[in-house]
């Protein structure tokens, strides 16, 4: 039976020693390991943080530049509001003189028809006469000129002196070539107006549709770089938490591996101590003189067969035996005989 509890004692051994080796292993492996996490965590907060200061900077310039391009994206809409409205002057105004001047221009020829094939005194009585008049006393010819203009249609009305038709006629085409000239001037200068209004809006809308593009491009930078930053901002607080734990429980595990290291060493004293009585318990156990002394000290096998006891008892006792208790060989024999009632039955 001591034999048995031998090795029993020896196989609970082997069990603790597994179980202690696993703790042991994870005590230098997860030590290893928080380490690792703590020195990972120190060089990646610094990159975080330097990731998030150039997100935050970019996101501030992005910002700063949608402002920009939106503030330009409204003048170049003022810029083409206020040439289409500079336009329509113009071309209003156009309208309005070339209206004049084809009107007068075709009194001129009309007037000059008329000198062409009719006498002088029937042309002074027509409208055209009028306008003829009208546009010597207006327009910037030379005085003698006018004064002859304004001689042959005042005929009968106390000239002393009347031009031929053929003279009024020279001075008239001149004056509708001058007309006819500052019409085709007119024209020139309204279809350079023109020109130049297309080519304005044409690079304003240009401006304005790159302005528009900008600002859609980077207000959606703008938004993806929103998200990164509370990204880095969540991981950034989750990479300072975790470390602050693993610093801790670092510490914890280190106190916590020497007081198990401690207790195992102990347990292992203890258990050498059981191994070692119960040894030499099964030694003296084995030895005649302690087997006689045993028979001398007891009455009977009879009253030895009708003892019981525990496996625990005995183990107790041979401690007990061990540490000086007891008489050493007495005892032991009889924790021995004790043991042994199922064999003698």
């Amino acid at each position: 039976m001591l034999q048995q509890m031998q090795n029993k004692v020896v196989a609970e051994g082997k069990k603790e020693q597994e179980l202690f080796d696993k703790f042991m292993c994870y005590c230098t492996n997860g030590a290893d390991d928080l380490a690792k996490s703590i020195k990972d965590a120190d060089t990646k907060i610094p990159q975080v943080e330097s990731a998030l200061k150039e997100a935050a900077a970019n996101k501030a310039q992005f910002e700063a530049d949608v402002k920009k391009h939106q503030t330009d994206r409204a003048d170049a809409k003022e810029a083409i509001a206020a040439a289409t409205a500079l336009r329509e002057k113009q071309a209003a105004a156009y309208a309005e003189e070339k209206a004049e001047l084809d009107t007068n221009i075709g009194a001129m020829n009309k007037a000059i028809q008329s000198l062409g094939g009719a006498a002088a005194g029937a042309f002074v009585q027509t409208s055209s006469a009028s306008s003829v008049r009208r546009l010597a006393i207006d327009m910037d010819i030379s005085p003698a000129d006018r004064d002859q203009v304004m001689a042959f249609l005042a005929q009968g009305q106390g000239y002393g002196y009347t031009p031929k038709s053929g003279q009024v006629v020279g001075i008239l085409k001149q004056m509708l070539e001058t007309m006819e000239g500052d019409l085709a001037d007119l024209t020139d200068k309204e279809q350079k107006a023109i020109a130049n209004y297309d080519e304005l809006v044409s690079a304003k809308e240009k401006q304005i549709n790159a302005d528009t593009a900008s600002i859609e491009s980077k207000i959606e930078r703008i938004g993806n770089l929103g998200v990164e930053i509370e990204t880095m901002k969540n991981d950034l607080s989750d990479t300072g938490e975790s470390m602050i734990e693993d610093k801790k429980f670092l510490a914890d595990l280190d106190k916590t591996c020497k007081t198990k290291q401690a207790e195992w060493d102990a347990r292992c004293k203890l258990r050498n101590e059981e191994l070692l009585a119960l040894a030499d318990t099964v030694k003296m156990l084995n030895d005649d003189d302690a087997l006689e002394l045993f028979k001398k000290t007891l009455p009977g096998a009879s009253a030895f067969l009708q003892t019981q006891v525990t496996s625990a008892e005995v183990r107790k006792e041979a401690l007990q035996a061990l540490s000086g208790q007891h008489s050493i060989k007495l005892d032991l024999v009889s924790l021995a005989i004790r043991g042994k009632k199922s064999e003698l039955r």
